[in-house]
């Protein structure tokens, strides 16, 4: 029974959309967070049936906004065994005037998944030119031929302007792929790269993804260094979760990333950056963005005073004298 609750909790059906939330709120709940700022106004994605939306004028109090998608994309339906519409770990990035939303439609506790693509001139619903335009999949992971899942999408410009995506969870950890200059398709010749992985002590399969736990990948750059922000250990479980997120940095986009004290996150590295305490469980699956003269860390915790709620989790990011970043509660 307790796997059916939490399996529940987590694809929604209990809170697809948050639809019981009150139209306005200073404590949304909310999975897997990203956030952009269009003139006075942050707008938020999240999980939830067809892309959750929300803004604000201040980081605290949230409005509730009509979801990116009325109804499930049929490529992604048809591509997706299951696949009803409860879309996953979205991304958003301003880039070549156009706002770039990018999502995750699986099964869960499966690598049958894939990363789709949509536009929108604007975030503004009132606008008159505000509209979603859905390119279709990026990339597209199946079971038995790859050892990657195509969810959790971040994608970053690197300095020379390449645009790259990096996206993964569990299986063999979390990869980087160069896109076109567009962001509508992988780039040729085809370039992916390995970020961050951990050791496994048994094989994965659809009733159990294993241990070595790591997704959710975010690359913030500051000063000298990009920074690889991913989640360690297992979300969705209230009270129960264990997640936690952990950095490294690299000058290059591409890696290798190293923790503080100098060991590969290809080989199982990460410096913590933020764990659960006896206010909150499991916070994770974060972004990171400089904003207004300051740098925001934004996330999901489990709130342990409501029963394992998962609320919205912001906080102003500040940096040690090397370079780390420094995350409190």
């Amino acid at each position: 029974m307790k796997k059916v609750v939490l399996l529940t909790m987590f694809l929604g059906i209990g809170w697809g959309g948050f639809a019981q939330q009150p139209q306005t709120t200073d404590s949304p709940l909310v999975h897997d967070p990203v956030m952009a700022k269009q003139g006075d106004t942050y707008y938020l994605f999240a999980t939830g049936e067809g892309v959750s939306v929300m803004s604000s004028k201040d980081l605290k109090t949230w409005k509730f906004e009509k979801p990116v998608f009325a109804e499930a994309p049929q490529w992604a339906v048809e591509a997706v065994k299951g696949y009803k519409g409860h879309t996953w770990a979205p991304d958003i990035i301003y880039h070549n005037g156009q706002y770039h939303l990018f999502y995750s439609c699986s099964a869960f506790a499966k690598n049958t998944s894939v990363i789709g693509h949509a536009t929108n001139p604007t975030l503004d619903p009132a606008a008159p030119d505000f509209k979603w335009t859905d390119h279709g999949k990026i990339i597209q992971s199946v079971p038995n031929r790859d050892m990657w899942n195509a969810i959790d999408p971040n994608i970053i410009i690197g300095e020379d302007g390449t645009p790259w995506m990096s996206f993964g969870s569990f299986w063999d950890g979390i990869k980087m792929v160069k896109l076109t200059d567009d962001l509508m398709q992988v780039a040729q010749p085809e370039e992916w790269h390995s970020l961050c992985s951990r050791p496994r002590s048994f094989g994965l399969d659809d009733k159990d993804p294993g241990d070595g736990a790591v997704e959710a990948p975010f690359i913030m750059k500051h000063g000298d260094y990009y920074y690889l922000f991913v989640s360690f250990d297992y979300c969705c479980r209230g009270k129960d979760s264990n997640y936690k997120v952990v950095v490294g940095r690299s000058k290059s986009v591409v890696g290798p990333y190293v923790d503080k004290e100098g060991k590969p996150m290809a080989k199982g590295g990460g410096t913590l950056v933020i764990e659960g305490n006896e206010a909150y469980a499991g916070i994770g699956h974060n972004a990171a963005y400089h904003l207004d003269g300051k740098d925001y860390f934004l996330c999901h915790a489990y709130s342990i005073a409501e029963d394992g709620a998962p609320k919205l989790f912001i906080r102003e990011m500040t940096w040690t004298a090397d370079g780390w970043p420094v995350v409190n509660y």
